[in-house]
C-alpha cells in the first residue's frame, strides 16, 4: 500500500505552485501551444494553405457531407478527458467512438473511411471499435479502412470494415500473440541486493522478476493458457472477417510479415493503395459527387485569443471552462471510470505522471452518482491491473453500499485489485480478450544492506518492538518478521476469496480452486463463471438498463465520471504526482513517444509497488503482449 502525501504546510503549497507554473509554460510553449498556433506559412513550392472558412459556407459544405473521414491515431486512453486545451491534446477513447456513431446516425453520410495509422490500444479498445463500426455498418453505409500501420492490433480494426487499402509503403504484421518477461535477479545478486518476496497464490508471480531467472512452471503453465486463447481468438477473428478457412489464416500467421501485394495476393487485404485512392474507390461506391468531410465530427478549437474577449477565452480554455457537456433532465446512466494502477489518495492523470485511479477520487466520483436522483444506474469501467489492497476494498465497499444498480465493464486488464473491485457490482461484462482474475496477494521489500557495505556505508540501530523493523531495506525479512507479514497477506487472502465467492454466487473452495493468482482471459473468465457475459462497453450499460428497468426505448444520457479536470488542477496534480514519484516522472519524461521504454518504467514503477512492505493485488508479472 502506498500513501499518498500532499503539500502540507506552506512551502508545500508555494512548491506546488511553483511546479504547476513551471509545467504551464512548458506546456504553453509545447504541445498546447501547438494546438493554438496559427498554421505555418508555407515551404518554398507548396501551395498556401487555404483560409478558414465562414460559418455560412461551413454550412452549405456541412449540408452537402456524404463521406465522413476520421483518423484513428495517438493515444485513445479510456477514461474521462481532461477539460479545456487538454481536451483536444489527448483524445479519449469514448470521444472516437462517438464520432463513429455520430456517422451512423447522420442521414448525410453516405460513407465512411477510417485512416488507422498507428494508435495505441489493447484487444478490449479494438473491441469497442469493432463493435462502432459494425453499427454504422449496419445501417447499410460502406465503411472502408486505409491501413497505414499494420500491427496485429491495428489490423484487428481494419478488418471489421467493408475493405481495406494498405498503403504501398506499409508492411502487415499477423504475427501472432507473444508474451515477454524480463528478470533482473542477475543484476540484483551483483549489486549485492536481495529482494524478499511474499506471496500467497502458486501463481502470484509478481515478484519472479527479483527473484528468478525465468518463469515458475506454475507461471509459465497459465501464461501458456491465456496466451493460447489469445492466439485462438486472433485466428479465429481474421478467419471470419477476411473468409479464410482457418488453418489457411493459422499458415499465414507463421509466415508473419507481409508486404502489401503479398498481403492482397493472399487476401488479407482488398487493395493496395494510398489514402486519396481509399477515397476515391469508396466515392465511386457510393455513387454521385460527395463532399468528404475530413476529421469528421472532431470539435473545432477556436483560435484567435486577440483582445480581451480573446484573454478570457483563452483562460477558459486553460480551466477547462465550458467544458462539461450539457446533460438534459432525463435518466442517466453514470459511467465511472477506473484507469491505472489502484492506490490510496487521489488519482492521478497521465499529463505528466502514469495513469493511476486513486481510492478517494473513485469513492467520491461512486458517492456522485449514487446520490444524483437522475442517475439509474453506475457502470464502473475498469483498465487496471490492481494496485493497493487497501484502496481496492474501499472502491469494493463504495460499489456495494449503493443501492442502484451496478454494473462493472472490464477494458483490457481488471486483474487482481482491478477484479476485486468489480466483484462489488451486480454484474460483470468482459471484453474476450481482458485480462482478469489474479486472485492472490504479493508483498515484500528489497534488502539493499549488502550492497552498501560494498561502497563502505554501514547503519546501526537502536530498536525496541521484536518487529520495529521489518519494513527496514536495511536487512531481509528475520522470521518473526516474515511470519507476521505473512500473516497479513493471508488476511487479505481470506478477504478476496470470501468476496469473489458471494460476488459470484459461488462456493468458496471453488473460488480457491479458480484463485491462486490465475489469470484469464475474458472468455476463459466466461467458461469459470468469473463474469457474467462478453461484451463492450455498450452492451455492459444496456445490463444497467435492465437491471435499472429503464423501457428500451427510453433515452439514457451518460455521466462520465471522474469529472475532468482543468488545465490547472491537472498541473497541481502532476506537480503533485512528480513531487511523491520523482524517479519514475524523470523516467517517464525522458522515454515519452518510445513505448517500449514508457512500458519498462511502469514496469518498474510495478515492481516498486510489490516491494513497498505492503500487500498489494497485483497480476502475476508486468509482461510485454504483442
Amino acid at each position: 500500500m502506498t500513501a499518498h502525501g500532499g503539500g502540507r504546510r506552506m512551502h508545500g503549497r508555494l512548491s506546488r505552485i511553483t511546479g504547476a507554473i513551471g509545467t504551464l509554460a512548458m506546456l504553453l510553449t509545447g504541445v498546447a501551444w501547438e494546438a493554438l498556433a496559427e498554421p505555418a506559412a508555407p515551404a518554398a513550392g507548396e501551395k498556401p494553405t487555404a483560409k478558414p472558412e465562414r460559418p455560412a459556407d461551413q454550412a452549405t459544405k456541412a449540408a452537402a457531407t456524404t463521406i465522413a473521414h476520421l483518423r484513428l491515431a495517438g493515444g485513445l486512453a479510456e477514461g474521462t478527458s481532461q477539460g479545456g486545451l487538454l481536451g483536444d491534446v489527448s483524445p479519449r477513447l469514448g470521444q472516437f467512438i462517438e464520432r463513429l456513431d455520430k456517422t451512423a446516425a447522420d442521414t448525410r453520410v453516405r460513407g465512411v473511411l477510417l485512416v488507422i495509422e498507428s494508435p495505441d490500444l489493447g484487444r478490449a479498445r479494438v473491441d469497442e471499435i469493432r463493435a462502432a463500426i459494425g453499427r454504422v455498418r449496419a445501417t447499410g453505409k460502406p465503411v472502408a479502412a486505409c491501413l497505414v500501420g499494420g500491427s496485429p492490433l491495428h489490423y484487428g480494426v481494419a478488418t471489421a470494415c467493408d475493405t481495406v487499402t494498405l498503403v504501398p509503403a506499409a508492411t502487415l504484421e499477423i504475427t501472432g500473440v507473444r508474451a515477454e518477461v524480463m528478470f533482473f535477479k542477475g543484476l540484483l545478486d551483483r549489486l549485492g541486493v536481495a529482494a524478499e518476496i511474499l506471496q500467497v497464490g502458486a501463481f502470484k508471480g509478481a515478484g519472479e522478476p527479483l527473484t528468478r531467472s525465468e518463469m515458475s512452471p506454475e507461471l509459465r503453465g497459465q501464461y501458456e493458457a491465456f496466451v493460447g486463447d489469445l492466439y485462438d481468438q486472433f485466428v479465429g477473428r481474421i478467419a471470419a472477417d477476411r473468409k479464410l478457412p482457418e488453418e489457411r489464416v493459422r499458415e499465414l500467421v507463421d509466415i508473419g510479415v507481409f508486404t502489401p501485394e503479398a498481403a492482397r495476393e493472399a487476401g488479407l487485404v482488398d487493395a493496395v493503395g494510398y489514402e486519396d485512392e481509399a477515397v476515391a474507390a469508396l466515392v465511386a461506391r457510393v455513387g454521385g459527387e460527395p463532399r468528404v468531410a475530413r476529421d469528421y465530427g472532431r470539435r473545432n478549437v477556436d483560435k484567435d485569443f486577440s483582445g480581451l474577449t480573446g484573454l478570457v477565452k483563452l483562460m477558459e480554455a486553460v480551466s477547462g471552462g465550458g467544458a462539461k457537456a450539457a446533460r438534459g433532465k432525463g435518466r442517466t446512466v453514470a459511467i465511472v471510470h477506473i484507469v491505472g494502477e489502484i492506490s490510496e489518495g487521489r488519482s492521478s492523470d497521465e499529463l505528466l505522471a502514469m495513469p493511476g485511479a486513486g481510492a478517494d477520487t473513485i469513492v467520491e466520483a461512486i458517492r456522485t452518482a449514487a446520490e444524483d436522483e437522475t442517475v439509474a444506474a453506475i457502470v464502473l469501467r475498469i483498465d487496471s491491473p490492481g494496485g493497493s489492497a487497501l484502496a481496492s476494498d474501499l472502491i469494493w465497499r463504495e460499489a456495494q453500499r449503493t443501492k442502484k444498480p451496478v454494473v462493472a465493464s472490464l477494458s483490457d486488464t481488471a486483474a487482481s485489485g482491478g477484479y476485486y473491485v468489480a466483484v462489488g457490482a451486480d454484474r460483470i461484462v468482459a471484453s474476450p480478450g481482458t485480462l482478469t482474475g489474479s486472485i492472490g496477494v504479493v508483498g515484500g521489500k528489497i534488502a539493499v544492506g549488502g550492497a552498501l557495505e560494498k561502497v563502505g556505508v554501514r547503519t546501526d540501530v537502536v530498536s525496541r518492538g521484536r518487529n520495529a523493523g521489518w519494513l527496514s531495506p536495511q536487512h531481509p525479512f528475520t522470521a518473526g518478521e516474515r511470519e507476521a507479514f505473512m500473516g497479513t497477506m493471508q488476511d487479505i487472502y481470506r478477504l478476496f476469496t470470501s468476496k469473489v465467492a458471494a460476488g459470484r454466487g459461488l462456493e468458496v473452495e471453488t473460488v480457491k480452486g479458480l484463485a491462486e493468482g490465475r489469470v484469464f482471459t475474458g472468455r476463459m473468465a466466461l467458461e469459470a463463471k468469473l463474469v457474467d457475459r462478453l461484451g463492450t462497453l455498450d452492451d455492459a450499460i444496456d445490463e444497467a438498463r435492465r437491471l435499472a428497468q429503464v423501457p428500451a426505448d427510453e433515452k439514457l444520457e451518460r455521466m462520465l465520471l471522474p469529472e475532468p479536470r482543468g488545465l490547472f488542477d491537472e498541473l497541481f496534480g502532476a506537480a503533485d504526482a512528480a513531487r511523491r514519484d520523482p524517479v519514475v516522472g524523470l523516467l517517464l519524461s525522458r522515454a515519452a513517444g518510445v513505448p517500449a521504454l514508457e512500458e519498462a518504467v511502469r514496469g518498474a514503477r510495478g515492481l516498486r509497488q510489490v516491494l513497498s512492505g505492503r500487500p498489494q493485488l497485483l497480476p502475476p508479472l508486468r509482461l510485454t503482449l504483442h
